[in-house]
């Protein structure tokens, strides 16, 4: 749960299975836990670094979905290079499933971009309820729900930092954290229109900030992952005392802050790919077939996307955009559509997109989908092609009675 305007049993606040945030998960380790997000293929969380600070292994995912609860297990967890736990600088995390999330579960894309500052976010969390008046519930013991509120990033922490100086014991890496406070409609409480002349004074009953347990649950805009839940603070300066309370609980007043995603993209991507052990690393590796497997089960199809000529500047990146199409194949039955960005980082040549294929126990003849790569960025197609497409076969493994 998140802290909100309104109770946490405001049915506005509820992140419900069904509502499009099935994905948004409950990560259990060492005693305690946080929340993360499922992305693209299916077997990898997004989380916050800080909840392994114990050095504890990852121990237990739960899904919530339309079809029920499900927990899993995970293999270990990928700490982001460089994490900083006293400034809580590149606190990222990524949970590797032992298989694949449920089917009912979404998979998101991240967020590429680099204009998150003044937008609307929606953020999703299993932290402690509260409101903005009272703070983090000391009442509630019920288990942990998954809830939802919005807000705007307001700016990039470094810049509170550079206002704040000394009073600001952490140092947030430019670039990486993006922060928000938690407005009540007062200039009063509007902790960045005070500290950095960012007058906002929120959107109204839809307003939230973090509480204690949502720490590592997405932020997001246009549906995909925009911010990582870190922390929040409570800081004075002058005679500038936003927080409401002047206590460190998740009240009107406090700011909360993200990491940025669009700025760990490339190890985000190249994590997920390395995952792929599977995976083709040349064209005469790569299958135009896959079996479907039984029911239950979920396998991978892949699309490997190969440089054809040198690149001009390897030091700069370019990407394409690609999305699955059915053929006698349908998405949500025989495979998991999947569409986003496929980005081909400094000195790369190739790159690889995977696709979930659903099992069944149904006799049924061999089925095809295609994805399609559009919107070439930095490159060119062969032959100045608009569209480049692929197709696989998914292959029927059970028998027909007679």
């Amino acid at each position: 749960m998140v802290s909100t305007v309104t109770s946490y049993a405001d049915s506005r606040n509820k992140a419900a299975p069904g509502q499009g945030y099935d994905g948004v998960v409950k990560v259990s380790t060492g005693g305690v836990y946080g929340t993360g997000v499922l992305l693209y293929g299916g077997q990898a969380i997004l989380t916050a670094a800080h909840l392994f600070k114990n050095g504890s292994a990852p121990s237990t995912v739960t899904f919530e979905t339309s079809a029920g609860v499900k927990t899993l297990t995970s293999s270990k967890a990928t700490i982001l290079p460089g994490y900083d736990a006293s400034s809580l600088n590149n606190d990222l995390a990524i949970v590797w499933l032992n298989g694949h999330a449920p089917v009912t579960a979404q998979r998101y894309d991240i967020y590429r971009a680099s204009d998150e500052i003044g937008q609307a976010m929606t953020f999703v969390g299993y932290g402690k309820p509260g409101t903005g008046a009272a703070g983090m519930s000391s009442s509630y013991s019920g288990a942990p729900i998954r809830q939802k509120a919005s807000n705007t990033f307001d700016a990039d922490a470094s810049a509170l930092k550079a206002k704040a100086g000394a009073i600001m014991p952490w140092a947030p890496k430019p670039g990486t954290q993006l922060i928000a406070d938690f407005d009540n409609g007062s200039s009063a409480q509007d902790a960045l229109g005070r500290f950095l002349n960012l007058k906002h004074t929120g959107l109204g009953q839809s307003e939230g900030i973090l509480s204690s347990g949502d720490s590592g649950g997405p932020a997001f805009i246009g549906g995909k992952v925009a911010g990582i839940a870190s922390y929040i603070s409570t800081l004075s300066m002058g005679s500038a005392h936003p927080d409401i309370d002047n206590s460190l609980n998740s009240s009107f007043g406090e700011i909360a802050a993200w990491q940025r995603v669009s700025a760990q993209q490339q190890f985000i991507d190249q994590a997920i790919r390395a995952s792929y052990s599977d995976a083709p690393t040349r064209m005469s590796e790569v299958k135009q077939t896959v079996v479907e497997g039984q029911s239950g089960s979920i396998t991978n199809a892949y699309f490997l996307v190969e440089l054809t000529s040198p690149r001009k500047d390897p030091g700069k990146t370019f990407s394409l955009n690609f999305t699955t199409r059915d053929g006698t194949a349908k998405a949500g039955e025989d495979y998991l559509a999947n569409k986003g960005t496929l980005v081909f980082y400094p000195n790369q040549t190739k790159a690889v997109v995977a696709v979930e294929i659903v099992g069944d126990n149904k006799p049924e003849a061999n089925e095809t989908f295609y994805m399609d790569f559009t919107n070439p960025s930095g490159a060119a197609l062969d032959n100045g092609a608009l569209v480049l497409t692929g197709m696989r076969t998914i292959v029927n493994d059970d028998l027909w009675s007679a």
